[in-house]
Parts: C-alpha cells; sequence; structure tokens
C-alpha cells in the first residue's frame, strides 16, 4: 500500500497534461467515428506484374458495365476511365441503407515503353478489367550466361606481366 502523495500537481492546473488529454480525446472520437462514403467512384484498385514480353494490368471495377468503360494510350500513358452509371431504386422497399458509388473513375500509369500498334489486348470479366501489354522487341529483356574459367585472370598491367614471366638470362 502506498501512501497518498501531499504535493500533487492536479491535471487540471498542469497545461501539458490538460493539452495531451484533450489531443487523445480527439483521436478516439476520430477513431470511432465512421467514415463518411466515397462520392463517385474514384480510381479503381489496380494491379500490375511484369513479364519478359509483356505487362499485365488488372483493374477491378466492380458494377461497371464494358461499354462504360475507356482504355487508351497516350505515347506511353496507359489511361483506364470511365464512369459507373447509378441504378433505379425500387420504391417497394423502404430503404434503411443503401451504400452505393457512382460517378466517373479515372487511372493512369506511364509505362517504360510506348507501345507499338495492335500491343495492347483488353479483356472485361465478372467486374475485373485485363490489359495485356507487349512490350516491343527491341525493349525485351535478354539474358546471356556468361562462361566461368578456372585459373586466376590473366593480369591487365603490361608491367606486372613482364615481372610474372621468367627473364631469360645468357
Amino acid at each position: 500500500m502506498s501512501l497518498p502523495r501531499l504535493w500533487t500537481i492536479s491535471q487540471e492546473l498542469d497545461p501539458v497534461r490538460a493539452m495531451r488529454r484533450e489531443m487523445e480525446n480527439a483521436f478516439r472520437a476520430f477513431d470511432q467515428k465512421p467514415s463518411p462514403p466515397e462520392i463517385g467512384a474514384g480510381a479503381p484498385a489496380i494491379s500490375v506484374a511484369e513479364t519478359n514480353d509483356a505487362f499485365e494490368v488488372t483493374a477491378e471495377l466492380p458494377g461497371v458495365d464494358e461499354k462504360d468503360i475507356n482504355v487508351s494510350l497516350d505515347d506511353n500513358q496507359l489511361v483506364i476511365s470511365g464512369e459507373k452509371k447509378a441504378q433505379s431504386t425500387k420504391e417497394e422497399k423502404d430503404w434503411h441503407v443503401e451504400e452505393r458509388s457512382y460517378g466517373s473513375f479515372y487511372r493512369s500509369m506511364l509505362l517504360p515503353f510506348e507501345p507499338e500498334e495492335g500491343a495492347v489486348e483488353a479483356h472485361f470479366d465478372k467486374g475485373v478489367l485485363h490489359l495485356t501489354i507487349k512490350k516491343p522487341a527491341k525493349t525485351v529483356k535478354t539474358t546471356k550466361t556468361i562462361d566461368i574459367k578456372t585459373g586466376a585472370p590473366p593480369s591487365a598491367s603490361p608491367i606486372s606481366n613482364k615481372a610474372a614471366a621468367p627473364s631469360k638470362a645468357a
């Protein structure tokens, strides 16, 4: 059992503690409030993978019709854009919560090369856009195997070659 302190500073009189307590309460309140739903469709989530001869891009576009998606190339910039259109709400039901996002979306990325004509293929399946962007032949990486030789490397310095060679005395 500890004895009570006779000379303590009240939390109300200590301005640093009061400010700290106010900030902690503000952060606690911030964490507890749900964030408001996003207005519009925003930027779709994408995944980008690279193979030896192509880039593969997938974009999640749930609830978007294929006809409402635009894919374009501007030099080496790939652009995915479009619009997620609102569906009509049936008045037969008393809706309590309806969380849907509608509006235009836009996503772009710079490619490390300018694709050739006809190098991009696009497929849309179950709300996911699949793009394959073939690399130009000049940018396809090739791997070369280097043979490893046994022994010490030949010396590049002519002075050390002379010192290493036995002298022929008469």
